[in-house]
């Protein structure tokens, strides 16, 4: 047994019964069931649809999100999160040179490496490296002045921990931004690269070992295990070419917002929804969310 969901975003809800009703009848689905009216919406289907992304396709333009699991363990009982791009709405990296001077010259280097151009390490090296001399204090001024987050992350989290789970961060950025972003959204724990400071100013480089696309699997594994789980029990959600070894690895990868090379390996995308979708995609509704304490 299947499920398919469709979903937009809150802000601006854009999805209505015919719509539902038109892909539940061509597809011969069960009764549709409305998790948010407006918002979003989900239907049982015997076998997955062949013409589930051309449907996908269609739907995009009206900013309308569609997505096909299997209906049996849907909800998850681990959320393991990226940061960048993902938990907040910008790349820690890219403001941080921006306060360098060489912010759109590192943007540049930190869109290839998301998208799997550059390998992630030593595009994180050089990135890094043209920090060198900023004063360690920017970080708190980065933090208060540009870092926003994601709308719909506290309920992600506080929903999931609220049925049993756990909330885990692990980011390819660094564990000064983590820290901050993990305690405000309440992660149960974090991981990240580590800065070097050396006399109250960033010294240009980072920590060994890196915390990259393999590093996040093994989080993936580490942590699970150790709370008794599979990785069949994970939510992974990120957006980038560092992420696509655990969103492929968890029982549901969903890339949000991602990068157009890492959405096309992943069979759950978000592009229109924030991060309530990942409670509608586990089949919670809107009047089951926990509220954030």
């Amino acid at each position: 047994m299947y499920v398919a969901t469709l979903l937009t975003n809150p802000a601006t809800p854009k999805l209505d019964a015919t719509t539902v009703e038109a892909l539940r009848n061509a597809w011969g689905g069960g009764a549709a069931l409305w998790l948010n009216p407006g918002v979003a919406a989900e239907f049982s289907l015997d076998v997955m649809p062949e013409n589930l992304w051309q449907v996908w396709a269609d739907l995009q333009p009206l900013g309308i999100d569609l997505a096909v699991q299997r209906q049996e363990g849907r909800r998850k009982q681990m959320l393991l999160a990226d940061m960048d791009s993902t938990m907040i709405g910008q790349e820690c990296i890219d403001e941080l040179a921006d306060e360098a001077g060489v912010g759109e010259y590192v943007a540049g280097i930190t869109a290839r490496a998301m998208n799997g151009e550059l390998e992630f390490e030593q595009a994180l090296r050089e990135r890094v490296a043209l920090l060198k001399g900023l004063d360690a204090s920017v970080i708190a001024k980065v933090l208060a002045a540009r870092i926003t987050f994601t709308p719909g992350g506290r309920e992600l989290i506080a929903t999931m921990k609220a049925n049993g789970g756990y909330a885990a961060l692990v980011s390819g950025g660094f564990t000064a931004f983590t820290a901050h972003v993990a305690q405000a959204l309440a992660f149960d724990e974090h991981r990240a690269n580590t800065l070097h400071i050396d006399g109250g100013k960033l010294a240009g480089t980072v920590a060994d070992p890196i915390l990259g696309r393999e590093a996040k699997v093994a989080a993936l594994d580490e942590i699970s295990a150790r709370l008794g789980l599979s990785p069949a029990d994970v939510m992974a959600v990120g957006d980038g070419a560092n992420d696509l070894g655990m969103l492929g690895r968890a029982g549901a990868g969903v890339a949000l917002h991602a990068k157009p090379a890492v959405a096309a390996e992943c069979d759950l995308r978000i592009n229109h929804g924030d991060l309530t979708a990942l409670l509608y995609l586990q089949g919670y509704s809107c009047d089951e969310f926990a509220q954030p304490a």
